[in-house]
């Protein structure tokens, strides 16, 4: 029987950290990353584009012959899962739910913040998958719209990442929250920072590791897991892909060798 991957895919560079829960968790396993650097960011973008957008690359996934389609960035989760479901032929996984359960798990007195995209925060997904399991929660949601450049940029360790970090966190702090959930997959990049602004009290989940163990789960429970040899990794960049490969190197534990360049549409 011939070898299927599981395809990830994000709108940059922030999937990366999936990726690597990934390759820890499941190092059996073939992974093919496809990261839309033409497009991102996606949180700012109308749910019909990030729908269209996220359909195409669910489709090029799924000509590769995957197996499983995880949808790691948390806009697309929270705006196209949907659709993603309805109109593939894969089973597709988002973060949202993992992330939320594990909020709801950790939380001691029950106020929860959400940092995500404007994308992610307007779609109320979070708060919605937060009340299902945990209906007298405390939520708030905070955008953070700078954070996806930072990244992207390679900027996390400048004075900037601070002074803006500050600014977003002020409403959580006042909040009361002991829970903060990095609800796009840039964010955990900015881990320290944030846990140094909030400090040791506050718990940040961070959805890579808890999306991991879903996909573990997942494959398991399906038989399709994979117990034998190294998985090996292919990634894919919609635009500037030697850019995204110097970027990739300072989130990834594995280096990468090649970026495949990928136009989208």
């Amino acid at each position: 029987m011939t070898k299927k991957a599981i395809g990830v895919f994000d709108s940059g560079l922030g999937g990366l950290t999936i990726l690597d829960a990934l390759r820890r968790t499941l190092p059996h396993e073939d992974l093919i990353y496809f990261g839309d650097t033409a497009n991102v960011p996606y949180g700012s973008k109308s749910k019909e584009a990030v729908t269209r957008l996220s359909l195409a690359i669910g489709r090029f996934l799924q000509e590769q012959n995957v197996k499983l389609i995880v949808a790691a960035c948390n806009t697309a989760s929270a705006q196209a899962l949907g659709e993603l479901k309805k109109q593939l032929d894969v089973p597709v996984m988002g973060v949202i739910e993992p992330g939320s359960a594990k909020a709801v798990s950790v939380t001691r007195n029950g106020h929860i913040a959400v940092l995500g995209t404007e994308g992610t925060v307007k779609s109320k997904a979070y708060p919605k998958a937060i009340l299902k399991k945990k209906p007298n929660a405390h939520i708030i949601q905070q955008a953070c719209p700078l954070f996806v450049p930072l990244v992207e940029e390679n900027w996390t360790n400048k004075p900037a990442a601070q002074l803006i970090a500050r600014e977003y966190l002020a409403p959580v702090q006042a909040s009361k929250a002991d829970t903060v959930i990095l609800g796009c997959t840039h964010y955990p990049v900015l881990k320290g920072v944030l846990a140094n602004i909030l400090g040791e009290k506050v718990t940040l989940v961070d959805s890579a590791d808890t999306l991991a163990e879903a996909a573990r789960v997942f494959l398991d429970k399906h038989h399709l897991a994979e117990t034998k040899g190294k998985g090996r990794v292919t990634v894919y960049a919609s635009d500037a892909p030697q850019r995204f490969k110097k970027l990739a190197q300072t989130l990834l534990a594995d280096k990468i060798s090649t970026v495949h360049l990928k136009k989208l549409l």
